[in-house]
C-alpha cells in the first residue's frame, strides 16, 4: 500500500492486528516514552495514543518496531527496491533475471519528485505549543521532535537534486527559545544541511528550512539513509514509498503529504543553547550552541497523527531502521568501496563507535612467510572517507580471502578472527586529533577525538584462552577479572589515591606476566556488568573510550610515530569526568506505568 499519511499507515496496521489503540489519557512528559520503551522491549505492537494530555493531536509510536512489521509496511515495494539495488551493484544480475526488468520503468518514474501547488499538509495551521510535546528522558532540556524530516534547498542548486532531506534533532521547547517563535535545530557534521547552511552564510542570507513530521513512512527511512552527497533522498523515498514524492515550489520544499510542517528560516549567526537530549549512544548529549529556526508557520493536514520514537542505549526502534537499511544497501557496498565485501555498523556499540568490515587482500607479490595487512589499510581509508561511515571511531577490518573469515555481521566471529591474527606491534593504525560523532563525548571537545583501525589477515598467531588459567593473578591495581569473549579479559582498576591512567598501569606489567595470554584487556568500572552480555561489553568498551587517549599496551613503543606494543593491548573504558551522563529512567514515571500495567487491559500485557 502506498501510504500518503500517518493515518493511512495506522489504519492499515490496525486492520492487520499490528497496532494497539491506547484510549486512556497519557502524559507526553516521560510517561508516553516509558510505555513505548516497554512495549518495544517486549516485542509488542505499534501504538496509537488517542488521548494526549495538553494536545488535541494523537501520537503514534513503535510503527517500525520490529523487522517483520517494517517489511510489512513496505511489502509492496521492498522487493523492487532490492532488485534495483542489485542491478546497480551488478548490472549483469539484471540480465540473469530478465523477468524482473519490467519493474525498472515504474521504479525510475517513482524516483522523480513531483512539484505541486496543492498540499494536504497546508489545510490547517496551529502553534508550536499545540503540538504534542514529547519528553523522553528525565534530564532532557525540553520536548523534541524525534522523527523529523528536515528539508532544505541548496542556494546554488534550485533543482530537486539540490534538496536535502535529513533527520536532524529539533527542540520544540525549553532553554532560551521563544515560545511559538523559535525551535532548536541540531545537525551533526557531514550532513547535507550543513553544506546548504554554509552556502547561505557565504551569501549573507538566511537559509529556509522546513520540518515535516509524518506522511509516508518511506520519508522517515529516507531521512536517515546514508546516501552519497548529491543523490536526493526524495528519489529513494519515492522508490520505497511506491509513488512520486510531492513537494511545493518554495524557498525550501514543503513535503505536501506530511501530517505536520514547521516552516521557518535560519538566520546567519543566530544560535542558542540546545539540549540536553538523551541520545542513541545511551547518554545525554550536552548543551551546545546550535542554529535557531525562526518559525513562520505551523501547518497540519486533516486527521493529522504525530509519529514519534524514543532513542537511547540500543536496541531501540531505530535499530530496526538500521537493519532495514543494511538489508537494502548491503549489496551495493562493493561497487562503492572496491575490495570491500561488507561493512557492519554495530548497533549495540551505538552504531558509529564501532565498525566491522570484511575486505580482501589482492596485492601482489604476496609474501607467504610474512603475511601482513596491505590492501586492507587502503580499504579502511576508503571506508572512513565514506559519508556517515566517516564518523566511525573503531574499525576492525578482516581479510575475506582467508578461509576462516566470518561474515561481517558475526560480531564475536570477527573479534575472534582479529585477535587470533593481530600483531599489536604493527597492526594498530591511529587517526589522531580528528573529527568524531557530535554525540560522542569521549574525546577532548565537541566533534574532537581519534580513530583506530585494526586490520588482520593471514594464519592464526595464537590460541585465545576462554577461561582464566589456574592460579591466574593480576598485577596491582587490576582486580575482578572476567572473560568477555575468548582472548578478551575485562578487569577493574582501583587506586587508593586516584584513578591511575592506563599508561601508568601498563608500566607495571611486563610481557612475561600471565595477563598477556589475553591479547585484549579492557579496564572498566564494573567487570560484572561489562561481561553480563555481549551487548554490555560492546556498549561499555566502545562508547567509553577515545582510542588515542584511552589505549596503551604492555611494553609499548613508538617507532617513526607508529605506536605498537609487545604484550597485551589495554583499553581504558572507565567513565571519565568529561564524559556525558548516562540515561536513567525516572522512578516516579516507572511506578506510574507499573500501576497502569495492573489494569489487565490489552496494553498491560506488554508493560
Amino acid at each position: 500500500m502506498a501510504y500518503r499519511s500517518t493515518r493511512q499507515l495506522v489504519d492499515d496496521l490496525l486492520r492487520h492486528g499490528k497496532l494497539l489503540v491506547v484510549e486512556d489519557e497519557v502524559d507526553p512528559h516521560l510517561e508516553l516514552a516509558e510505555i513505548h520503551r516497554r512495549v518495544y522491549r517486549s516485542g509488542g505492537p505499534a501504538l496509537l495514543f488517542s488521548n494526549i494530555r495538553g494536545s488535541r493531536f494523537p501520537v503514534a509510536s513503535n510503527l517500525l518496531g520490529d523487522l517483520e512489521r517494517a517489511r510489512f509496511v513496505f511489502r509492496k515495494t521492498l522487493d523492487g527496491v532490492k532488485a534495483a539495488v542489485r542491478w546497480k551493484a551488478s548490472p549483469e544480475e539484471a540480465l540473469k533475471r530478465p523477468w524482473e526488468l519490467w519493474r525498472a520503468p515504474a521504479i525510475g518514474l517513482r524516483m522523480l519528485p513531483r512539484r505541486t501547488s496543492r498540499a494536504s499538509v497546508m489545510k490547517n495551521t496551529c502553534q508550536v505549543s499545540e503540538l504534542p510535546h514529547v519528553t523522553c528522558w528525565p534530564n532532557d532540556g525540553g520536548a523534541f521532535v524525534t522523527l523529523p524530516q528536515v528539508l532544505s534547498q541548496s542556494p546554488e542548486d534550485p533543482s530537486h537534486r539540490g534538496i536535502n532531506l535529513g533527520m536532524y534533532r529539533v527542540q520544540l521547547s525549553g532553554g532560551e527559545y521563544e515560545r511559538d517563535r523559535e525551535v532548536g535545530l541540531h545537525y551533526q557534521l557531514h550532513r547535507g544541511i550543513g553544506v546548504h547552511h554554509q552556502q547561505a552564510i557565504a551569501r549573507g542570507k538566511p537559509l529556509a528550512v522546513n520540518v515535516s513530521v509524518g506522511g509516508a513512512p518511506a520519508m522517515t527511512l529516507a531521512a536517515v539513509m546514508p546516501l552519497p552527497e548529491g543523490m536526493s533522498e526524495l528519489m529513494f523515498a519515492g522508490a520505497l514509498g511506491g509513488h512520486r514524492i510531492p513537494i511545493t515550489r518554495s524557498a525550501a520544499p514543503i513535503y505536501a503529504d506530511a501530517d505536520f510542517c514547521i516552516t521557518g528560516r535560519v538566520q546567519p549567526g543566530h544560535v542558542k543553547p540546545e539540549g540536553p537530549f538523551g541520545d542513541h549512544l545511551g547518554y545525554y548529549a550536552k548543551v551546545h550552541d546550535f542554529p535557531v529556526l525562526t518559525v513562520d508557520k505551523v501547518f497540519h493536514r486533516n486527521g493529522a497523527v504525530w509519529p514519534m520514537t524514543v532513542v537511547g542505549r540500543p536496541p531501540q526502534e531505530d535499530t530496526v531502521f538500521g537493519e532495514l537499511i543494511h538489508e537494502l544497501t548491503g549489496p551495493v557496498i562493493p561497487t562503492v568501496l572496491p575490495g570491500v565485501r561488507g561493512v557492519h555498523a554495530v548497533d549495540a556499540a551505538g552504531v558509529h563507535p564501532l565498525l566491522l568490515a570484511v575486505g580482501s587482500e589482492r596485492y601482489t607479490p604476496y609474501s607467504a612467510d610474512v603475511q601482513r595487512p596491505q590492501e586492507l589499510l587502503t580499504q579502511a581509508c576508503a571506508i572512513l572517507g565514506q559519508g556517515q561511515l566517516s564518523l566511525a571511531k573503531y574499525l576492525f577490518i578482516c581479510d575475506g580471502n582467508t578461509a576462516q573469515c566470518p561474515s561481517v555481521d558475526d560480531i564475536p566471529g570477527i573479534l575472534r578472527f582479529v585477535l587470533e591474527r593481530v600483531d599489536w606491534r604493527r597492526d594498530l593504525h591511529f587517526h589522531t586529533s580528528t573529527t568524531i560523532d557530535t554525540l560522542d563525548y569521549t574525546g577532548d571537545g565537541l566533534n574532537q577525538g581519534s580513530k583506530l583501525v585494526v586490520a588482520a589477515t593471514g594464519p592464526p598467531q595464537r590460541e585465545l584462552p576462554a577461561n582464566l588459567p589456574s592460579g591466574f593473578a593480576l598485577p596491582s591495581p587490576l582486580t575482578k577479572p572476567r572473560i568477555a569473549l575468548p582472548g578478551v579479559l575485562v578487569v577493574e582498576a582501583t587506586s587508593a589515591d586516584a584513578r591511575e591512567s592506563i599508561a601508568q598501569i601498563c608500566k607495571e606489567i611486563s610481557a612475561e606476566m600471565p595477563l598477556n595470554q589475553f591479547p585484549l584487556v579492557v579496564v572498566v568500572d564494573n567487570s560484572e556488568f561489562a561481561t553480563r552480555s555481549l551487548e554490555n561489553f560492546l556498549w561499555n568498551t566502545f562508547t567509553r573510550s577515545n582510542p588515542a587517549a584511552d589505549i596503551d599496551g604492555v611494553e609499548s613503543f613508538t617507532q617513526d610515530k607508529h605506536f605498537g606494543c609487545r604484550g597485551s593491548l589495554l583499553i581504558d573504558a572507565r567513565s571519565k569526568p568529561h564524559h556525558a551522563d548516562g540515561l536513567v529512567e525516572d522512578p516516579e514515571t516507572m511506578a506510574k506505568v507499573d500501576a497502569r500495567a495492573t489494569k489487565g487491559d490489552k496494553l498491560a500485557q506488554f508493560l
